[in-house]
């Protein structure tokens, strides 16, 4: 039988979770053309806020892999839009000229952010926070600009601020009313919430309204109807999504708020359906996951003829991580003189919790920072389950330490535990037995439980070894090191070591990486990890590195490149002061920046010249690109200094001509302060060392960037020549151990300090690492100066960087 034409118009969550409960029922029933007008696969927009916060990467938010639309023979066009949709003859049309017929026609557009209608909202700098492209302007700003403005005080809005504040911006946060998520909190969640929001970081402006965006080109700052105003050099407007209806409206398909569909999830015209945010459903509109997939699933059973359920709406529930806060509410949660109510406010511990009452049947609930009843409050709200023979109180009682098991065990089976996909925890046990699960990531992979927002991923794992018993292997609970394999990063080492593997290409074959190329995750984590391994052997893939690597330059926003020149320890010369002024003139610089790891920046660089620009300079390239030594800052030291007690301007150039050109997992900063008044802000470094009378400080794992940590003290050296073993012991175990792009901050707090020291302080495992990262540094070379030593050379890195 021939294949009905089934085309899906909108490549997000919603249309293509759709298409993925199709393919399960009949795999064989359609031919599917999907068109998506971002250029991209279909990706977890949930999780744009992690991009911006610099957590995790596109690749990471990727749902559905190009991979996966062959794999199931469907049709995507990425960055096309249709355009016109004829009913009558059951043709859609293209913005680039496709003429496409079906059988079968899903609308799933989507929403639009609302953009406030006020002055100067067209201006540069101004932006939603909506998809990849936004996320993208936001992050390319903030390396330029350092002061951000978002307008809304909502979940989009909180999560765009706290991404700016990782990004290093200062952030304030304008909000209409005096209440912020005021559709998912009460007032004391509320104020629960904002407290620890500003103690991050964030400045509120409540009860603020909009009335221009005023600057030049760009914007430059926020006037409010008061008359008062702020500062801005980014505006992000987080204000509200609407439906995306243009296309419905324009085809004569009938349109309200949303597009009108039935409880079959169908339009009043014939073969034509809508699911997701463009779709309303007894005048309502869902913006929430949760609903939305429960709308693709009922329209998957109807498109298919499996059965006739009906969409009888949903009641909504949020159950979010607001930067880092847990906070749950669902149904009616708002008091009324019809309802009643049970609160316990902990405010020592930060928890809140309040339950509504209508006769006798939860109605509603709102949790802030203790959200483990979350679930059930959620299954109660929906089976209108009566509690008149229950104390009221008893509804939020949890087992004690003294007689709890696993909240687990006496969850029933049909209790949701992953509320975005409307996954059970009978569904999980049974995916559990039946497909021998034995980690998250696999139960994930087959029955989407914590594939959206992952705040259900504890519970999953605790139904893992729940139902698994004795079979349960901690060891197996690990993280993949990319979507492209289920390797994690200790295995991918061990299979490297054990099979002797000496290519990036070579380990994605043998290890059956699902994506044959690899992505931007793991190619530069398989280079690193191949030459730690084999510093002798390996001959370093530069085509693995991140662009800045590669050119050994800092792209700037308008696509102008950053050079910045090598001074060791912050120490120069009239010869190398006059070499960088030369090179200034001849290329027309336009900016020179003393940076704060006291060296020169040459900023606004050309990509063509960035050959001939190292080799008139003929100096070392500071490394200001790469995951590797990048400074040493220094005080001027004993020498000069009343104060000081060592000499830490030689120890900050002997410690960076021993480690530079180092690779690491990430970018490392040392510095050296030659007394405890820590001029060179010793304490912030991943490496720092503060001289003391008879001896060195060395303190590890700080971080001056926007996760501010103070560093930890190792250890009290009395010779300069043991601060240099023991920072190399460092550096190697951090070398070994660390997962590629985990700084030392990170690392620290993961593997923990006792258990680094255990290790330096041995002196056969600190001799090893010794003798291991010397190996290494005997074959770090500096590449752009081969590459720049001869004209013809110049030339040839001059064609390719035109490609």
């Amino acid at each position: 039988m021939e294949r009905k034409k089934l085309v899906l118009v909108g490549n997000g969550m919603a249309g293509v979770r759709c298409i993925e409960e199709i393919l399960k029922i009949d795999a064989e029933a359609f031919d599917i053309t999907v068109f998506g007008s971002e250029p991209h696969p279909n990706y977890n927009r949930i999780l744009l806020s992690t991009v911006l916060q610099g957590d995790t990467s596109i690749q990471d938010i990727t749902l559905n892999e190009m991979s996966w639309y062959a794999e199931n023979n469907i049709k995507l066009y990425t960055g096309e839009t249709v355009i016109k949709i004829d009913p009558d003859q059951q043709l859609l049309f293209t913005d680039l000229g496709k003429e496409v017929f079906y059988d079968q026609l899903i609308l799933a557009t989507g929403s639009q952010p609302f953009m406030l209608p006020i002055p100067g909202a067209v201006k540069e700098g101004v932006t939603a926070f909506r998809d990849i492209k936004d996320c993208e302007t936001m992050i390319a700003a903030a390396q330029n600009y350092k002061k951000a403005v978002v307008i809304g005080g909502g979940l989009l809005g909180l999560e765009a601020a706290r991404g700016l504040i990782n990004l290093g911006m200062k952030v304030d946060v304008v909000h209409l009313t005096g209440q912020l998520m005021d559709r998912q909190l009460d007032l004391v969640a509320s104020d629960l919430l904002k407290k620890e929001l500003e103690s991050q970081g964030m400045n509120f402006l409540l009860e603020k309204q909009t009335e221009e965006i005023f600057g030049g080109k760009r914007a430059e700052g926020l006037r409010f109807k008061d008359g008062s105003t702020v500062d801005a050099d980014l505006v992000v407007m987080a204000v509200g999504i609407k439906p995306n209806v243009q296309l419905a409206k324009d085809s004569g398909i009938p349109v309200n708020r949303g597009i009108v569909v039935d409880d079959y999830l169908q339009t009043e015209i014939p073969n034509v359906y809508a699911v997701g945010e463009c779709a309303e459903h007894r005048e309502m509109v869902y913006g929430l996951v949760a609903p939305l997939y429960e709308q693709g699933k009922i329209l998957a059973e109807r498109i298919t003829g499996l059965k006739n359920r009906k969409y009888e709406g949903s009641v909504i529930s949020t159950q979010l991580k607001v930067s880092g806060v847990d906070v749950f509410s669902a149904g009616q949660f708002m008091e009324s003189e019809h309802t009643k109510a049970i609160k316990i406010h902990d405010d020592v511990e930060g928890i809140y919790k309040k339950i509504v009452f209508q006769n006798n049947k939860v109605i509603g609930a709102v949790l802030f920072g203790d959200i483990q009843d979350g679930p059930r409050l959620l299954k109660m709200i929906l089976e209108k389950v009566d509690v008149s023979g229950l104390p009221k109180i008893a509804v939020l009682a949890t087992p004690s330490e003294d007689t709890a098991e696993s909240a687990v065990v006496s969850m029933p089976a049909s209790e949701v535990v992953c509320g975005c996909n409307g996954v059970t925890k009978g569904e999980i046990c049974e995916a559990i037995v039946t497909q021998d699960l034995k980690t998250v990531d696999q139960v994930r992979d087959c029955t989407n439980a914590s594939r959206s927002c992952g705040g259900c991923k504890p519970v999953v794992a605790e139904l893992l070894e729940y139902t698994l018993g004795d079979d349960f292997d901690y060891s197996e609970q690990k993280e993949a090191i990319c979507s492209c394999t289920t390797l994690s990063r200790e295995e991918v080492i061990e299979e490297i070591r054990t099979k002797d593997l000496k290519f990036v290409k070579e380990v994605m074959h043998v290890l059956d990486w699902k994506e044959k190329e690899g992505c931007s995750k793991c190619r530069p984590a398989l280079n690193y990890y191949l030459g730690m391994i084999n510093p002798a052997q390996y001959e370093d893939e530069s085509a693995s590195r991140f662009v800045n690597e590669r050119l050994h330059a800092n792209i700037q926003k308008d696509g102008t490149y950053s050079v910045v020149p090598r001074m060791y320890g912050g120490v120069t010369t009239a010869e190398d002061l006059r070499k960088i002024a030369n090179v200034a003139e001849a290329y027309n610089v336009p900016m020179i920046k003393l940076t704060g790891g006291q060296r020169i920046d040459l900023l606004g660089i050309k990509k063509e010249d960035l050959p001939n620009v190292w080799a008139d300079l003929d100096m070392p390239s500071g490394y200001a690109y790469a995951k590797s030594l990048r400074t040493v800052k220094t005080c001027v030291g004993e020498q000069f200094c009343r104060f000081g007690t060592q000499d830490s301007t030689q120890m900050g150039i002997d410690l960076e001509k021993k480690f530079e050109r180092l690779n690491t997992p990430h970018k490392v900063k040392m510095s050296v302060s030659a007394c405890p008044r820590n001029c060179a802000e010793s304490g912030i470094k991943d490496l720092g060392i503060v001289g003391v009378d008879g001896g060195w400080e060395l303190y590890v794992g700080g971080n001056g960037g926007t996760h501010l940590r103070a560093g930890d003290l190792l250890c009290t050296v009395q010779t300069k020549e043991e601060v240099i073993t023991m920072a190399a012991a460092f550096l190697q175990y951090y070398r070994e151990t660390a997962n590629y792009l985990e700084r030392t901050s990170k690392w620290i707090e993961r593997v923990g300090l006792e258990h680094v020291r255990e290790v330096l302080f041995d002196e056969e495992s600190r001799s090893q690492l010794v003798e291991r990262i010397e190996e290494a540094l005997v074959y770090t070379q500096d590449p752009w100066k081969e590459i720049i030593g001869s004209k013809e050379t110049r030339e040839k890195l001059f064609e390719s960087l035109k490609v």
